[in-house]
């Protein structure tokens, strides 16, 4: 049997994806994902709490006490990382762009849930309802959600899996949002096992 694979999940707001996650483990569909760590950018994020309900050790790391100093807050994420010896890193709503030389680091062992079908809707400035708002502004009938590796380019990795979303008439950047969230929780998981597997295959 592959081993499981020591990962960190990475959030901003609520942590409806890491609950997901969470969900995910414990019913069985993650068989080769270790949830060690769940590191949050805000103090108030409800996702520690989720992380505290189910045994993960968390931290914080508010990009904002560093200023610019992109490289300050890296290494503070790294002091982190290398403390529960984290191979894998799923970003479930962590709003930070990184820099070159932390992705390098983790080349293809970082994935991003990004609420529309890349490459549309996806790029700098795209993100949380502003994403929703441009679908509904340009008309589009078809939306979704993208888990993709991670580089130094904003939402430009490869894409590991897709699903769409109808957009319906009438719907708000808030309804499409939901819905569009559904399926962010259904790919997620399915990404994470996928991507820890291929490095469970690998040397430790």
């Amino acid at each position: 049997m592959l081993r499981r694979v020591k990962t960190a999940g990475m959030v901003s707001g609520s942590g409806s994806n890491l609950q997901a996650l969470i969900d995910a483990l414990a019913d069985g569909r993650m068989p080769n994902v270790e949830l060690s760590l769940v590191v949050s950018s805000k103090q108030n994020s409800y996702a520690l709490q989720r992380a505290g309900q189910n045994g993960i050790a968390s931290a914080v790391v508010e990009r904002r006490i560093f200023g610019g100093d992109s490289l300050a807050f890296e290494n503070e994420l790294l002091f982190h990382l290398e403390k529960y010896e984290i191979e894998f890193i799923i970003l479930a709503g962590f709003l930070t762009i990184f820099t070159s030389s932390f992705t390098d680091r983790f080349k293809d062992r970082i994935i991003n849930v990004h609420p529309a079908l890349i490459p549309s809707f996806s790029g700098k400035g795209f993100y949380d309802l502003k994403v929703h708002e441009a679908a509904l502004e340009r008309g589009v009938k078809v939306s979704g959600a993208t888990v993709h590796y991670v580089n130094e380019a904003v939402d430009a990795g490869r894409i590991i899996l897709q699903k769409a979303v109808e957009v319906l008439d009438g719907d708000t950047p808030q309804t499409l949002q939901q819905r569009v969230l559904k399926a962010e929780h259904i790919l997620l998981p399915r990404a994470a096992q996928m991507a820890a597997e291929i490095i469970a295959k690998e040397k430790p």
